[in-house]
C-alpha cells in the first residue's frame, strides 16, 4: 500500500471525513446558537460552551453516515441530513414563536391540529423571518463549499476508526463535564439525565441536544424514582404553619400503601405507594361541602385572562369575579407539547408528562377523581361541550373516560360553520339539554377567545369590532376583548336562563383558563395591563372564578395558586370523599398548606418566595421568614411532583390503587 492509500482520510482534502465533520460542527453550533438567543437564552455563557462541546459527537456522527458511499451518495446523505437538521431548527422556531415553548417528537403526530390554525403558523414565519433567514445559512454554504468536502469515497479503516475514538471521547468528555454540574436547585446533570425541561435544556444544551434527549426519553422512559442529588424524599407539602382551632379530618380514602408497596410487582410501583403514603393529605376545612348537591357548571374558557374582564365591555365576567373567591395569587402556566395541556391540568390535578399529549394518554387510563366521574357517582349527570371539533387534541377520547357525555362539532353539536365558533351559540344549543334535570353537571371548553386577534379572519372578534371601536389599544388587544365579549355573552345568557328557571342558587359556576393569550406581544400585554408585565412570572397570572349566587359576600384568598388545585379545591367545596395525596395539586382553601404554583421550565412560587429556574435564583417574599434549606426542599417537592405525575399516566396508577373505581 503507498502512503497516498494509507493517510487516505487522515490529512486535508476533499476525501477527509473530518473536514466534512467540522463543517457540520460549525452548521450545528451556529444554529443552535440562533434559536437558543431568538428564544431567550444568553450567547456567551455555559450554555453555549455545551451546545459547542455537544454538537461534535453529532456532528462525527453525521460525517461518518455521510463517508460510506461514493461521491454522489455521500453528498446526497450529507445533504439530507443537513436539510433535516435545518428544517428541525426552523420548525422549532417557528412553534416557539407560536407557542412559546418547544414541540416533542411525540407531538409530531399531532400536526395536523397545528395546520388548523395556519394564519397563526404564517405570523410566526413572519415574526422570526430574519431569524429563519440566518438559520437557510448553512445550507447555502453547503452549495458554495461544503458539498466539496463531502468524501467521495469511503474513508480507510484506520480513518473510520479514528472517527469513532474521536466521537467517544467527545461524548465521553461533554458526560464527564455534566456530571460534575450538580449545583443549583435545577442542576445541569439533573436536566441531561433525569428530566426533559425543553426550554431548560435548549438553553443549557442546544436544540439538536435537546431533540436527541427528548428521542432517548421516548424511547426508554426512565424509572420513577427520586431527583438528582436528593438523598431521602423531602416531605411534599409544607407543615401547617399554624394549627386550626377546629379539628378537621383528612380528604384521604382508605388506601393501605403498605400492604401495597409489599406485594408491588416491580420497583416503579413500590416507589410510586412509597411515595404516597408519605404525602400529608389535606385537610378538611370550614368551607368542605359548603356546595354539596349543587350543580356544577365547569368552564375553561380558551386564552380567558384577567385582561378580559372589564367593568363595561364584560361586565358578566367583571360581576363573577368580584362576588364569589377572589383568588388574588392566581397563576395559570404556559405547558409543553400542546395547548390542551392547559385544559388538562386543570380537569385532573396532575401536571402534564413532557413529551406527550397528556389529555390524549389519559383517556385511556383510571381517572377517578375527575369531576365528571366524581358527581356521577352521587346521581349527577354529567356532560361535556365543545364548540370545535369533535376529535380535536382525542378530545373525544379524553372527556367520555373522565365520566362525561361529550359533546362536539361533528358529533352531536351543530353550530355555524366560522372560526373561531361562538361561545353564546353553543350555550343557547346545549342549555336546553340540561337545565331542567334534577342533579347537573357540565364541562364546557370554549373556543371564542382563540388567537389570532385581528378583525380579518377571527370572525368573533370581526362580530364586535364596532364594541371595542373606543378602546385606546392597537388592533390585537382590541381584537382579544372582542373575542371574550362573546364569551361575556355566553355567561350572561347561562346566568339569565338559569335565574329564569329558579336553578340560580343551586348552581355554582367555575371558570377557569387552559392558556394565556401567548400570541399578544409583551408591548400589546402592557397596553391592556396599563404597564410592562414580568415575562417570566406576572404574565401567567390571571383570574379563577368559582360562584355562587347564594353566596352573601365574596371570600378573598390571596394563597399562590394555579389550576392543578382546582379540582382538590371543588371536590371538598362539594363535600366529595377524593384523596388528595394522589392528586399533585393541593385545596386551596386548607389553611395549613401554604401554597405552590409550579412552572413549565421548574419555576415556582410560594407564599415564602419565588424561583426562578431560568436565572437560577430564589427571591425570599417580602417579610417572610426562610429558613436554610427551604428553596433545594421545595425544588425537590415541585421535581418530584413531575416525576410521579408522569408515572401516575404510564403505569395506570390509579387503577392499581382504586380498582372498583
Amino acid at each position: 500500500m503507498d502512503t497516498k492509500s494509507r493517510n487516505q482520510g487522515l490529512i486535508p482534502g476533499a476525501d477527509n471525513p473530518f473536514c466534512h465533520a467540522l463543517f457540520l460542527w460549525a452548521a450545528l453550533f451556529f444554529q443552535d446558537s440562533v434559536v437558543r438567543v431568538y428564544t431567550g437564552s444568553p450567547f456567551w455563557g455555559i450554555g453555549s460552551f455545551l451546545s459547542l462541546l455537544l454538537a461534535l459527537p453529532l456532528a462525527l456522527f453525521f460525517a461518518f453516515l455521510g463517508s460510506l458511499g461514493g461521491k454522489s451518495l455521500n453528498r446526497a446523505v450529507s445533504f439530507f441530513i443537513l436539510f433535516a437538521l435545518t428544517l428541525l431548527a426552523l420548525l422549532q422556531t417557528v412553534y416557539f414563536t407560536v407557542f412559546h415553548t418547544f414541540f416533542s417528537l411525540y407531538s409530531v403526530v399531532g400536526a395536523s391540529a397545528v395546520v388548523e390554525f395556519g394564519q397563526d403558523v404564517l405570523d410566526g414565519l413572519a415574526d422570526a423571518r430574519y431569524q429563519l433567514a440566518l438559520l437557510l445559512a448553512p445550507l447555502l454554504v453547503w452549495f458554495v463549499r461544503g458539498r466539496t468536502l463531502v468524501p467521495s469515497r469511503r474513508p480507510s479503516l484506520r480513518a473510520s476508526a479514528c472517527l469513532a475514538a474521536v466521537f467517544f471521547l467527545s461524548q465521553f468528555a461533554a458526560w464527564a463535564l455534566i456530571q460534575t454540574m450538580s449545583g443549583g436547585a435545577i442542576s445541569t446533570r439533573y436536566l441531561y439525565q433525569e428530566a426533559f425541561v425543553p426550554t431548560l435544556a435548549v438553553e443549557r444544551f442546544g436544540v439538536f441536544t435537546t431533540m436527541r434527549l427528548d428521542a432517548w426519553n421516548l424511547l426508554f422512559p426512565r424509572e420513577a424514582g427520586q431527583p438528582a442529588g436528593a438523598s431521602e424524599p423531602p416531605p411534599p407539602a409544607p407543615e401547617a404553619a399554624e394549627a386550626p382551632e377546629t379539628r378537621y379530618g383528612p380528604n384521604a380514602l382508605d388506601i393501605d400503601f403498605d400492604a401495597l408497596a409489599r406485594s408491588a410487582p416491580n420497583q416503579t410501583l413500590r416507589r410510586m405507594h412509597e411515595y404516597f403514603r408519605q404525602i400529608p393529605p389535606t385537610l378538611q376545612n370550614k368551607y368542605t361541602g359548603m356546595f354539596r348537591g349543587k350543580n356544577l357548571i365547569w368552564i375553561c374558557a380558551e386564552s380567558f385572562s384577567s385582561w378580559a374582564i372589564d367593568p363595561f365591555k364584560t361586565p358578566t365576567l367583571f360581576r363573577l369575579a368580584n362576588e364569589g373567591f377572589i383568588f388574588t395569587n392566581f397563576y395559570n402556566p404556559l405547558w409543553y407539547v400542546s395547548t390542551s395541556d392547559g385544559e388538562y391540568t386543570t380537569t385532573t390535578g396532575l401536571l402534564p408528562k413532557a413529551g406527550v399529549w397528556s389529555f390524549s394518554l389519559s383517556g385511556r387510563k383510571s381517572m377517578p377523581f375527575a369531576m365528571g366521574r366524581q358527581l356521577s357517582k352521587t346521581g349527577y349527570r354529567s356532560r361535556a361541550y365543545h364548540n370545535h371539533s369533535y376529535t380535536y387534541y382525542d378530545r373525544h377520547i379524553s372527556h367520555p373516560n373522565m365520566g362525561y357525555d361529550y359533546k362536539g362539532v361533528g358529533k352531536g353539536l351543530v353550530l355555524t360553520k366560522q372560526w373561531p365558533e361562538s361561545d353564546l351559540e353553543m350555550m343557547e344549543a346545549t342549555l336546553p339539554e340540561y337545565i331542567g334535570e334534577e342533579r347537573f353537571h357540565t364541562y364546557y371548553m370554549t373556543v371564542s377567545g382563540h388567537l389570532g386577534y385581528n378583525f380579518l379572519g377571527n370572525m368573533m372578534a370581526v362580530k364586535h369590532k364596532n364594541d371595542v371601536a373606543d378602546l385606546p389599544y392597537s388592533e390585537a388587544p382590541r381584537a382579544y376583548i372582542a373575542c371574550n365579549m362573546e364569551f361575556d355573552l355566553a355567561v350572561g345568557y347561562l346566568i339569565e336562563r338559569l335565574a329564569a328557571a329558579g336553578r340560580l342558587e343551586d348552581t355554582v359556576i367555575v371558570i377557569s383558563n387552559d392558556h394565556y393569550p401567548f400570541r399578544l406581544t409583551s408591548q400589546e400585554i402592557a397596553e391592556l395591563q396599563g404597564a410592562p408585565v414580568d415575562e417570566d412570572f406576572e404574565r401567567f397570572r390571571t383570574t379563577l372564578i368559582i360562584w355562587n349566587g347564594a353566596m352573601k359576600a365574596p371570600v378573598v384568598v390571596d394563597k399562590p395558586c394555579d389550576p392543578i388545585d382546582i379540582l382538590a379545591t371543588l371536590s371538598n367545596l362539594m363535600g366529595l370523599a377524593y384523596d388528595s395525596r394522589l392528586l399533585m395539586g393541593r385545596d386551596i382553601m386548607d389553611e395549613g398548606d401554604e401554597g405552590l404554583v409550579v412552572f413549565e421550565n421548574r419555576s415556582w412560587i410560594t407564599a415564602r418566595g419565588r424561583y426562578n429556574a431560568k436565572k437560577n435564583i430564589f427571591t425570599p417574599a417580602p417579610g417572610e421568614p426562610v429558613e436554610e434549606g427551604y428553596a433545594a426542599q421545595t425544588m425537590a417537592r415541585v421535581n418530584l411532583m413531575f416525576d410521579y405525575s408522569a408515572k401516575i399516566l404510564e403505569t395506570d396508577y390509579y387503577r392499581q390503587v382504586l380498582p372498583n373505581w
